[in-house]
C-alpha cells in the first residue's frame, strides 16, 4: 500500500503555523491530483490546500485545528481504485431495511407502559420546580396553561406566567433570546492583534480635510466609455487618489516611511496597499511601484486584486511590503472616520462618502459634490506640518487633476 503523507507547505516567509478553516472533502473520500482539499487561515491570508495525488483521503485534523507548517494533516491511499458513481449506496441498502424485520425491537418496545411518574401528575398540576415559583409569586396554578405532558405545567411554564406577574411584557417572556458562539479565525485574530498594538505601541494622531469631487466626477462621465474600450478597465475614484498620494508621498517623503526601534526607514518607492473588503474580512493588497504607473495600470491592477480577495485568491506575497494605505470607508457610506493605520506603515488615508454640500465658491454659495478626507499617521516620525501638507496636496490634485494629476492634457494624461 502505497500512502502519501500530506503534510502543510509554508504560505510564506515568518509564518509558522495556519488553521484548518474548512476541509473541502469528507474522510473517506476519493480525491483527484490538484483537487482542492482544503481552505486553511493563515494570520495574513486564507488559501487553498490541493491533493498531491489521487485517492482515498483520510483527514488527521479537524476544522478549527491550529497545525505548524510541516505538519501531517491527512494521508492519501495512492493504491485505492476510483469507485464508480452509485455502487457503494446499494451495498448499504439491505442493511437498512433488514432493521425493521428483526424480532428484538418489538420486545423492547412492549414495556411501554412503565413511565407512571409522569401520568401521576393531573392536568393543570405543577412540578415541583413550578409549583416553587408560582408560590414565590402568588400565582393560581389554575390561571397557568401548561405545556408539558398530560397539561402537567413546567418550570418553564411559571417562569413566563412569573414575568407579567413582575410588571413585565409577554413581548419580552417570549421574544427570541438565543446565541451563537463562534470562533474568530487565525486572520481575523491576527488583525485584532495588529489593531490592538497599533493603537498601544505608536502616537497614532489624524488630521481631516475636505476635497471636491466635481472635477473629477466631470472627467469620467466624459471619457468613461472611451477610456473603458481602449483600457477595458472602468476609469473609477481610486486611480485618482493613488496618483494624488503618490505624488504627496514624493513631496513629503517621512510620511513614506516606517520606524524600526531607534531608526527611520524611508522607502524611494511607492508601494500603495487599497483596503480591500473580502468574505474573511479586510485584505489589503499592494500596488507595486504605484508611482510609476498609468490611470488604466492603476485601475487594472485593483480590479484584479480585488477579484483575488472575492474568490480566495490572493497570495501573501500581494499583501506585503506596502508603504502607505488607502482605504475607502465611503463605499459604506461612512461619512468620517479615524482610520486605523497598517503596520509597519506610518500613515493612512481614508476615503468616505460624497455628498452633494453647499460650498462657497468665488464668494457664491454652490452646490458641490464633497468628500471628507482623513489622514491618521505616526506622529513619532511624521510632524504636524509634514501631516497636513501632505493632506493638502492630495486635496489639491483631486480638487485639480487636470493640472496636477494629468499635466494640463486630459486626454493623453488618460492615456486616451
Amino acid at each position: 500500500m502505497s500512502i502519501l503523507e500530506m503534510k502543510v507547505p509554508s504560505p510564506g516567509e515568518s509564518i509558522t503555523e495556519v488553521e484548518i478553516a474548512t476541509w473541502l472533502v469528507k474522510d473517506g473520500d476519493y480525491v483527484e491530483k490538484d483537487q482542492p482539499i482544503a481552505e486553511v487561515d493563515s494570520d495574513k491570508a486564507t488559501l487553498e490546500l490541493p491533493a498531491e495525488q489521487s485517492g482515498v483521503i483520510t483527514l488527521k485534523a479537524e476544522e478549527g485545528d491550529v497545525v505548524q507548517v510541516g505538519q501531517v494533516v491527512c494521508l492519501i491511499d495512492m493504491d485505492a481504485a476510483k469507485p464508480e458513481g452509485g455502487a457503494a449506496p446499494a451495498a448499504e441498502a439491505p442493511k437498512q431495511e433488514e432493521a425493521p424485520k428483526s424480532a428484538e425491537p418489538a420486545k423492547q418496545e412492549a414495556p411501554k407502559p412503565a413511565p407512571a411518574a409522569p401520568q401521576s401528575y393531573a392536568t393543570g398540576s405543577p412540578s415541583p420546580a413550578a409549583k416553587k415559583i408560582l408560590d414565590e409569586k402568588g400565582i393560581d396554578a389554575s390561571q397557568v396553561s401548561g405545556s408539558g405532558r398530560d397539561g402537567r405545567i413546567s418550570k418553564t411554564d411559571a417562569e413566563l406566567a412569573a414575568v407579567p406577574a413582575m410588571g413585565g411584557s409577554s413581548l419580552t417572556a417570549t421574544g427570541a433570546r438565543s446565541t451563537t458562539t463562534t470562533k474568530l479565525s487565525v486572520l481575523r485574530r491576527k488583525i485584532a492583534q495588529r489593531l490592538v498594538s497599533v493603537k498601544n505601541e505608536t502616537a497614532m494622531l489624524t488630521t481631516f480635510n475636505e476635497v471636491d469631487m466635481s472635477e473629477i466626477f466631470r472627467l469620467r462621465k466624459q471619457y468613461k466609455e472611451e477610456f473603458a474600450q481602449k483600457h477595458g478597465v472602468v476609469l473609477g475614484f481610486m486611480s485618482f487618489f493613488t496618483k494624488a498620494v503618490t505624488r504627496a508621498l514624493q513631496m513629503y517623503p517621512d510620511v513614506n516611511a516606517s520606524i524600526d526601534g531607534d531608526f527611520k526607514i524611508n522607502y524611494d518607492f511607492c508601494d500603495i496597499s487599497i483596503a480591500v473588503s473580502g468574505p474573511k474580512g479586510l485584505m489589503v493588497p499592494v500596488l507595486r511601484n504605484a508611482e510609476n504607473m498609468s490611470f488604466a495600470n492603476v485601475e487594472g491592477n485593483i480590479k484584479d486584486l480585488a477579484i483575488k480577495v472575492r474568490d480566495g485568491k490572493i497570495t501573501v506575497d500581494e499583501m506585503t511590503g506596502g508603504t502607505f494605505t488607502i482605504t475607502n470607508g465611503g463605499t459604506f457610506g461612512s461619512m468620517l472616520s479615524t482610520p486605523i493605520i497598517n503596520p509597519p506603515q506610518s500613515a493612512i488615508l481614508g476615503m468616505h462618502n460624497i455628498i452633494q454640500r453647499p460650498v462657497a465658491v468665488d464668494g457664491q454659495v454652490v452646490i458641490r459634490p464633497m468628500m471628507y478626507v482623513a489622514m491618521s499617521y505616526d506622529h513619532r516620525i511624521i510632524d504636524g506640518k509634514e501631516s497636513v501638507g501632505f493632506l493638502v496636496a492630495v486635496k489639491e490634485g483631486i480638487d485639480n487633476p487636470v493640472e496636477i494629476l494629468l499635466a494640463g492634457d486630459e486626454k493623453k494624461g488618460l492615456g486616451l
